[in-house]
């Protein structure tokens, strides 16, 4: 039985050393998936929400997270590099499109634009729920890995093309083809963004904007792109706010954005509508949620109330989603919260390893890109939960509850593990083809006793 046993404990290490790629974001990867099917388990209410009820929103999410591991794994074991690079170059015109149908609110059977929660932010693709700004991170983080390599390079054919005509010989200047391979791109995918998300619309251009910088392209540009950006978007909200919505009025989305920017969330503003039953009540669902979620934070204390303990879960809806980070702190306390830090702190880290080993400087960018986009969504996500800044709507990677942002992320991860897997076969096979330095010193040696023993015979 003991032999047996052993036996079995060899079979289960000698499968875990021969996974490939970095075992530390396979343990990241694998710990925020179970984290996440305990807590959104524990998280939903007993109470039925209208559409659902518990155990069918943790039987979807299982299945997510099963499909979402096959995901992981069947990007992992992709070794092609250059089909990766094939695909990023479309991630631009894969988000513009995506965008364009959901801005021009289109319906064209297949695929049609929803309004949900008075928003448009996503498309049905044959019953499925698409989150357009979810797939455009990921698509356009690709597609600026794939640019910056490029442009490295110097083989943009198109504008090569163009450049030996007349009239577009302007296009054979480096700064051209920075202007439209890298800085209108992202300022387009941004404005079309505006409409369904202002929030989205800011963290998708600075993540793009910091990756710019990653990548090489001079600060002063990337500091005047992003001046320019944050000027049009005040410019844009100042000429909405003054025309009372009259002028842009397709940004109704800026009305959300003053109202976070403006709001109060804290139990004071109750006092100046205690006399008022409308006004009272009005106001009171207006900080319910971040209320509710600095409460659970609050409560959390060094260890929690422990698995099913929450009660804020009862008050904030869907806590599982935006409010994940608020949820865990309730529940497992500061030794929770630090446990997640130190995950994304992880994948930070280890991601920025993975692209120091990296030979070509698309995989460079697109390990680079993929990482800061998950950890730096993970931190704002955690920043809004314990009350630093306005309300985003960013939910936590990997961890809160949402079929395609589970989904995108996990294709964000599979692409860093195949990466890293790729890599690091490569460093191998460099390193066995790669002259032994034993040999070429035991041949410097007897070269030298050679001379020697020649000068002696001639002495």
């Amino acid at each position: 039985m003991a032999a047996r046993s052993s036996k079995s404990r060899g079979k289960f290490w000698n499968f875990i050393d021969s996974i490939e790629g970095d075992k530390v974001v396979w343990i990241i990867v694998l710990i925020l998936i179970m984290l996440s099917v305990l807590a959104i388990f524990s998280s939903t209410p007993l109470l039925d929400d209208g559409n659902k009820d518990r155990i069918d929103i943790i039987r979807d999410h299982v299945g997510i997270a099963i499909v979402g591991l096959a995901t992981v794994f069947g990007l992992y074991k992709f070794n092609r590099i250059r089909w990766f690079m094939v695909l990023s170059q479309f991630g631009f015109l894969l988000s513009a499109v995506l965008i364009l149908i959901l801005d021009l609110h289109l319906n064209l059977g297949f695929i049609k634009a929803q309004n949900i929660n008075h928003a448009w932010r996503t498309l049905s693709v044959f019953g499925f729920q698409l989150h357009v700004f979810e797939v455009v991170k990921v698509a356009m983080v690709m597609y600026l890995a794939w640019a910056l390599h490029t442009y490295k390079k110097d083989s943009f054919r198109i504008a090569d093309r163009l450049a030996a005509t007349k009239t577009f010989a302007f296009m054979g200047k480096p700064l051209w083809k920075r202007i439209v391979y890298l800085y209108m791109p992202v300022l387009i995918v941004c404005v079309g963004i505006l409409p369904g998300s202002g929030s989205s619309a800011v963290f998708i251009g600075a993540v793009l904007l910091v990756i710019l910088l990653i990548g090489g392209i001079p600060f002063r540009e990337v500091l005047i792109g992003g001046a320019v950006g944050l000027g049009l978007l005040a410019g844009a909200m100042g000429l909405y706010k003054a025309s009372d919505g009259k002028i842009l009025s397709k940004f109704e989305r800026f009305e959300t954005m003053f109202s976070r920017l403006e709001a109060e969330y804290d139990t004071r503003i109750l006092e100046k509508h205690k006399e008022k039953t409308i006004g009272f009540y009005a106001a009171r669902d207006s900080i319910l949620q971040p209320y509710g979620a600095k409460l659970a934070v609050h409560e959390g204390g060094p260890v929690g109330k422990g698995i099913g303990g929450s009660t804020q879960k009862y008050i904030v809806t869907n806590i599982y989603g935006d409010y994940m980070f608020s949820f865990i702190v309730e529940e497992y306390g500061i030794a929770g919260a630090i446990l997640v830090i130190l995950l994304y702190v992880s994948l930070l880290a280890r991601g920025s390893m993975i692209a120091k080993l990296c030979t070509k400087e698309f995989t460079k960018m697109a390990v680079g890109g993929l990482t800061l986009l998950i950890t730096g969504q993970a931190f704002m996500h955690m920043f809004v939960n314990v009350d630093i800044g306005p309300m985003t709507g960013q939910t936590l990677p990997l961890l809160s509850h949402g079929a395609c942002a589970f989904l995108v992320f996990c294709i964000a991860f599979g692409i860093i593990l195949s990466i890293s897997r790729m890599t690091t076969k490569q460093i191998r096979k460099e390193e066995e083809n790669a002259t032994p330095i034993y040999e070429n010193g035991r041949d410097d040696i007897q070269t030298s006793l050679d001379v020697l023993e020649e000068l002696d015979t001639n002495i």
